[in-house]
């Protein structure tokens, strides 16, 4: 079988991070895998990008481009819009290839178009890294009863607040008119699978759920003496993690709720201090009673590993999540994890197995469940062992690409039995 994985990047971003490491574990198991991205910045040799002229100028003015045109909508809400309206210039290529089936992931800041996409005549097969594919041009979206991508994108049920040209709305109608051929559709999570049945656009399209691979030789214990001394974290600390791309400025990672809640824990604790990764210092960081310790960015695995490996606990205190790697990543090196029992991440953690699902947005149960991590030493290094066990039973190579090889399979007889139907 030969695969070909789409993705804007190689790198940038946890989908990004995601589709790579499938590509890997394809590989590994000695699956003929090909990745073809829009931004490369691994050196990988099976890794490919557009050398064109016109190719890299697109891939350098699309995403300002797409920019621009959301500004012709008013809106309060700070999550991730594309309009994906450019066209790649790779269906000829790729719809001449011998490549049996397309795995698409990220393929947003202008890599493809909505109409890209629908021209595709490969077997294919659609990872979602979050809630874009099935919404109008939003990445996140509420998941209530009256959402619009539930209930489809008409001109009377904009969101409060919202005004100017319904882009979403456009983009949303872009994809019910292009994408009439129903794709085999992969999701990290339950949730995320829930959220695909039950919209207007994908609600009869099969869909499966498989996890993020992890490598989780790569990502394992290290000794936490030596792994806080690389990294010149306190030796004897009790060291909570909080890591996210700008977690500080996006309020779907709840940043604010884990201020709350620390502010809390330091209330009954004078020995916890905090570790920030993927964010540098503000010029005023907050006062939570406690230490914090500002990494900046870190993305090579074996530092990932280390740093998970010398903190107590990682809390992933999001309002919505599809599945973190952060909270995966923690796991296999042995370090519970805290969140909320809400969308993704109840796949995440095992409620006082592997940490603590805390009650949804409540600060003083998270607080609690940080807490109740740390406050047993027997305790936590039997959730450190469960963490490590669950990681590598459900996210390990071994695990996750035979699921992802049945997914394939089937979408390749789909377009053979609809070959043989239009005979």
């Amino acid at each position: 079988m030969k695969a070909l994985i789409l993705s804007y990047s190689d790198t940038t971003g946890g989908a990004s991070r995601a589709a790579t490491r499938l590509h890997k574990a394809l590989l590994e198991s000695k699956i003929q895998s090909r990745m073809h991205v829009g931004i490369k910045k691994s050196d990988l040799s099976t890794v490919d990008s557009s050398q064109g002229k016109i190719s890299k100028v697109l891939r350098i003015l699309g995403p300002t481009l797409g920019d621009q045109l959301m500004r012709f909508q008013k809106s309060p809400s700070p999550i991730l819009h594309s309009p994906a309206i450019l066209p790649s210039g790779l269906l000829k290529e790729i719809n001449n290839s011998d490549t049996d089936v397309l795995n698409l992931h990220w393929i947003n800041n202008e890599f493809l178009s909505i109409e890209d996409i629908g021209y595709l005549r490969k077997p294919l097969v659609l990872t979602l890294h979050d809630m874009w594919a099935f919404c109008g041009s939003e990445h996140y979206a509420p998941d209530d009863i009256n959402t619009r991508w539930r209930m489809g994108y008409s001109s009377d049920n904009r969101p409060e607040g919202h005004s100017g040209v319904d882009i979403d709305r456009w983009v949303w109608k872009r994809k019910l008119n292009a994408w009439r051929r129903p794709m085999d559709i992969v999701t990290p999570s339950r949730w995320l699978a829930d959220c695909v049945k039950n919209s207007v656009l994908m609600h009869n399209w099969p869909v499966t759920v498989i996890p993020n691979p992890l490598d989780t030789l790569q990502y394992q214990p290290w000794p936490k003496a030596m792994a806080r001394t690389l990294l010149g974290l306190p030796p004897t600390a009790t060291l909570v993690l909080f890591g996210a791309i700008g977690g500080g400025t996006d309020p779907r990672k709840g940043w604010d709720l884990l201020q709350s809640a620390l502010i809390q824990v330091a209330n009954n604790s004078s020995d916890v201090q905090c570790v920030i990764l993927g964010q540098s210092e503000p010029i005023m960081p907050p006062q939570l009673g406690l230490p914090l310790h500002w990494l900046g960015h870190l993305s090579d695995d074996v530092t990932l590993s280390i740093l998970y490996s010398a903190v107590d606990v990682t809390v992933v205190p999001s309002r919505q999540e599809n599945l973190p790697q952060s909270g995966t990543e923690a796991q296999a090196c042995g370090c519970p994890v805290v969140a909320f029992n809400t969308t993704g991440l109840k796949d995440i953690v095992e409620h006082e197995q592997t940490g603590y699902l805390a009650e949804a947005y409540k600060t003083e149960d998270l607080a609690r469940g940080i807490m109740w991590v740390l406050e047993d030493k027997d305790r936590h290094s039997k959730l450190s062992v469960q963490a490590r066990q669950r990681a590598v039973s459900l996210w390990s190579h071994e695990v996750v690409v035979p699921q992802y090889l049945e997914v394939y399979g089937r979408a390749i007889d789909h377009i053979r039995g609809l070959a043989i139907l239009t005979k």
